[in-house]
């Protein structure tokens, strides 16, 4: 018999830092799926042959000024997607529909209110913050959460922050980051017998992942541990004002930036540190980290973690057993956790161990997508065969 088939949803498929949505959608065992994306992008990067591109229609002015500003429809309907979206999955005997990212389901709202097809939204992070300049999106989030019959957190510090936006706990169920542990296994480690520390972070450079705190604790560390160097793998709107304060610093020559690395090229960065470093902060806006994916992939080459008491971080990492945690924004302990670490080998190699150990028992890839089609079978109502 046939395997039900999922038509996954991503406005963009796929930005350089969506690496874990690639393994979800690429990782399926017992279902079928292919993708609806409104833009491809980074096709070298993440190859998927089934793709439905959602065009640009073609509308008629009048028909879309009526749709528009006379009786007010949502974009979706006066751009035309709505219709598109009916197309595809009516052509693809489409069984369940899962839409990446909060703001996707937002767009994506009246579609979802109308369609008999069961739909999930998974939340990923920023994706569940408000928006100042769209006064009605609060609203919209909202309603997004009473329509749908099942919603995924990436962690359980997201699963708490969607249901004080009024979801039914009982709908929410853990979609947690995995890593492919054959991409990044372990390495024993030893500290640097001549002091030449190699720290690293992974990430987009935007302001929740705490990169200033980076900068000025390995500032200081440099000052007892000269040697020291610091690869800062990522990219973003943060980077030249990241690299000025890493020149009033005086640090600059010590600090290298990657840009955005493969996962082979990242895993060749990982077995070259010593120490991952991710000091996550909550923003203004209210921007949170799930489980951040970085951390997991250093954790399971055997990289001492030093991060921060924030978001998803603590359901990953076990202070004292499989890291050290720190309270967020705080230049002082975090520094003080990177002086401790460095000065205690026992601690650095127990620290090793239990990281490694922690990431295979729990965030190994083959068990979260077992954990996401299971989620789609009580969605489905049955069993995958049953539901073909």
């Amino acid at each position: 018999m046939s395997q039900p088939v999922v038509a996954s949803y991503c406005t963009t498929f796929l930005k350089k830092e969506m690496r874990h949505i690639y393994r979800q959608v690429t990782g399926l065992k017992e279902f079928k799926t292919f993708v609806l994306t409104r833009c491809r992008e980074n096709e070298d990067v993440y190859p998927f042959d089934d793709v439905e591109i959602l065009l640009k229609p073609r509308t008629n002015f009048l028909r879309r000024f009526y749709r528009k500003h006379v009786r007010r429809m949502p974009a979706i309907h006066y751009r035309g997607e709505y219709d598109q979206l009916i197309e595809v999955l009516r052509r693809r005997e489409v069984d369940l529909m899962h839409v990446y990212f909060g703001h996707t389901g937002v767009h994506l709202l009246p579609f979802l209110q109308a369609w008999p097809i069961p739909a999930l939204v998974s939340f990923h992070g920023m994706d569940i913050m408000t928006r100042d300049d769209q006064p009605s999106y609060a609203g919209k989030l909202k309603e997004v959460l009473k329509t749908v019959p099942m919603v995924l957190a990436r962690s359980e510090s997201l699963a708490d922050r969607l249901v004080a936006l009024g979801c039914d706990r009982s709908k929410i169920r853990l979609n947690r980051t995995s890593i492919p542990l054959d991409g990044f296994p372990y390495q024993d480690r030893q500290p640097p017998a001549d002091g030449a520390w190699k720290f690293i972070q992974a990430s987009r450079f935007i302001a929740k992942k705490g990169l200033e705190v980076t900068l000025k604790s390995f500032a200081r560390i440099k000052k007892t541990y000269p040697a020291a160097e610091l690869i800062l793998a990522g990219a973003g709107p943060l980077e030249e004002s990241l690299k000025r304060q890493a020149t009033e610093l005086g640090i600059l020559s010590s600090v290298t930036f990657t840009g955005f690395l493969d996962q082979e090229s990242l895993a060749k960065a990982y077995r070259e540190a010593h120490v991952f470093v991710h000091p996550s902060q909550t923003t203004e806006t209210g921007d949170q980290e799930g489980v951040p994916n970085a951390m997991l992939e250093a954790m399971a080459m055997g990289l001492p973690v030093v991060a921060t008491l924030h978001g998803g971080i603590p359901e990953a990492v076990t202070s004292e057993s499989t890291g050290l945690l720190v309270p967020e924004r705080d230049v002082d302990a975090f520094t003080a956790a990177l002086e401790r670490l460095c000065g205690d080998g026992s601690l650095y190699q127990s620290l090793s161990r239990n990281a490694a150990e922690s990431v295979r028992q729990n965030f190994e890839q083959s068990q979260s997508i077992a954990r996401l089609e299971a989620a789609y079978r009580e969605l489905l109502g049955s069993s995958p065969k049953a539901a073909a």
